[in-house]
């Protein structure tokens, strides 16, 4: 989980130092935001291979190389001169840190029995909920404190401890085996097209004005393309890259819908929350990132409750306790207005963090319940790609509609300022009585009482564009009620024991799986055990 919360915190913590980065390197907001592309298209088109990379070149191999890498590019991340070298670097970044989320995940829940899953997905959720939101906060203090290189040269001693702890802890299972086989060279190359295409088009199409812009137009066919012909690639090769058949499975494919929508509303809200903050508040961008710890502070907190009650009882009901809590918090969040406070903020962050918990544990546990041991690599992939692709497509649509709604909200406020109206003169008179009060002579006065009159009124737009959007979030997550009947959820059972008969030995359960994991550490060098004799022996 370490390494993966170092992953997962670096698709967030540069967002907030684009500026610096930008002006450090000699270039414009707009050319710095590629730091953040790069990095987010290249994990993208990892994301969903891992699971067959691990079994072609093994596991434990995978994760080190993964991890090695991951901490060498931030090195080098950290060293970069240009902006080119740091977009290329940040190319390589992703691409050794895109397996490491569902390695990790499916490590957690081939090494707990099914009716400890919800702990395992415990371990799992607080980094998977934690870094996002820890993110720009951290990475303001850095970049305000230190220097933007210190956000990439803090991956160092982690990723040196997490090779350490992995190379002594983690061993391929016996059903992970390293194969030669064939290549889907073909698959994999859909793959890049298609995913990377569309990680290209949600990150810019709002800067670019989405289909009035060439650019645009040419990536979103190159997304169609490549989709369309990756489905079906992997549906008719006998040896698929990214093995689509596990969504036949009811229950993982209601909960790959199900996570992309969290995906959609966790990360639309950590973008609109700060942009809030910093352009009607007055927050710097440390202050707004810190806003949005009281989140963490209820993922935290309630993660391991979560974890435990999912072992208990019926997931979907904790699934249930969380959508309408989500609900409830983005309703609070719709009824802010331009005087709100921090506390304010701070209780609908706290039970946003709450809500979170009881959605993400029960879901992936319920997700991953009817999958088998030896493809747990594969659907933890899709699983992973989709939470991120439906963070992607939330930040892209939400702030297209905050664009958008301030628009239309700011034409029906403006019909209301007119010149003859008392109201409006009045209020401009009294500005302008008060800049003549602070020198400015009658010309400019007049000026500047036109320019905050349509400050005011750009103000006003976009705080309903924002009340709009939390409202529409909050929508969102009742919609999802009635989606948890497609899960399916069988209570788990503990394997029965014989009673031991007179002169035998009863192993315990522990000890079994410590000599099952000896035994398949010590197998491969064993030329004289067969794979049944290797079944039988920790009984």
């Amino acid at each position: 989980m370490l390494a993966t919360f170092m992953e997962v915190l670096d698709t967030t913590v540069v967002n907030v130092s684009i500026p610096h980065i930008a002006g450090n390197l000699a270039s414009t907001n707009e050319e710095g935001t590629w730091v953040v592309t790069s990095y987010l298209v290249s994990n993208a088109i990892v994301l969903p291979i891992s699971g067959w990379l691990a079994n072609y070149i093994g596991r434990k191999r995978l994760l080190l190389i993964c991890v090695g890498g991951f901490t060498l590019t931030s090195l080098f991340c950290g060293l970069a001169n240009s902006l080119a070298w740091l977009i290329f670097f940040r190319v390589l970044q992703g691409l050794t840190g895109g397996g490491l989320q569902p390695l990790a995940q499916a490590i957690l829940l081939e090494t707990f029995p099914k009716e400890r899953h919800g702990h395992a997905m415990a371990a799992f959720g607080i980094g998977i909920l934690l870094a996002p939101i820890l993110g720009p906060t951290l990475g303001g203090w850095i970049t305000d404190n230190y220097t933007w290189r210190w956000i990439f040269y803090l991956n160092l001693p982690v990723g040196i401890l997490s090779l350490f702890l992995m190379n002594r802890f983690v061993f391929d299972p016996h059903y992970v085996k390293r194969s030669g086989g064939r290549v889907d060279l073909w698959g994999i190359g859909f793959l890049a097209l298609g995913i990377g295409s569309l990680q290209v088009l949600l990150d810019t199409g709002q800067r670019k004005d989405w289909f009035s812009s060439n650019y645009i137009r040419f990536f979103a066919v190159c997304c169609v393309i490549g989709l369309v012909a990756l489905v079906i690639r992997e549906l008719i090769t006998d040896h698929p890259v990214v093995d689509l058949r596990a969504l036949k499975n009811r229950s993982f494919a209601a909960g790959v819908f199900l996570i992309s929508l969290l995906g959609f509303i966790l990360y639309a809200s950590l973008v609109l929350l700060p942009l809030y903050l910093q352009t009607l508040m007055g927050y710097p961008a440390y202050n707004s990132g810190l806003a949005l710890s009281p989140r963490g502070i209820g993922a935290l907190l309630f993660t391991p409750l979560a974890g435990h009650l999912t072992t208990k009882t019926d997931p979907r009901r904790l699934l249930v306790v969380g959508l309408i809590l989500g609900s409830i918090t983005m309703f609070q969040l719709s009824g802010l207005n331009l005087y709100a406070g921090f506390w304010d903020i701070l209780w609908a962050q706290v039970l946003q963090g709450v809500a979170l918990s009881f959605l993400f544990i029960p879901l992936m546990a319920l997700a991953m319940a009817r999958i088998p041991p030896e493809k747990m690599g594969n659907a933890t992939s899709i699983f992973n790609l989709m939470r991120n692709i439906g963070g992607s497509v939330g930040i892209a649509i939400m702030t297209t509609f905050l664009a958008r709604r301030t628009q239309l909200h700011q034409s029906h406020l403006v019909a209301n300022v007119r010149p003859g109206d008392v109201k409006t003169l009045q209020m401009l008179q009294g500005m302008r009585a008060n800049f003549l009060l602070h020198g400015a002579d009658g010309v400019t006065a007049s000026r500047k009482a036109l320019a905050a009159m349509y400050g005011l009124v750009q103000l006003h737009a976009a705080m309903l564009a924002f009340v709009e959007a939390f409202w529409v979030m909050a929508v969102v997550f009742l919609l999802m009620l009635p989606l948890l009947l497609l899960l399916q959820y069988t209570k788990p059972v503990p394997a029965p024991r014989a009673a031991p008969g007179r002169g035998e030995v009863v192993v315990p359960a522990d000890l079994s799986e410590v000599l099952d994991d000896s035994f398949q550490r010590a197998s491969p060098q064993n030329q004289y055990v067969t794979e049944e004799e290797h079944h039988l022996v920790p009984h």
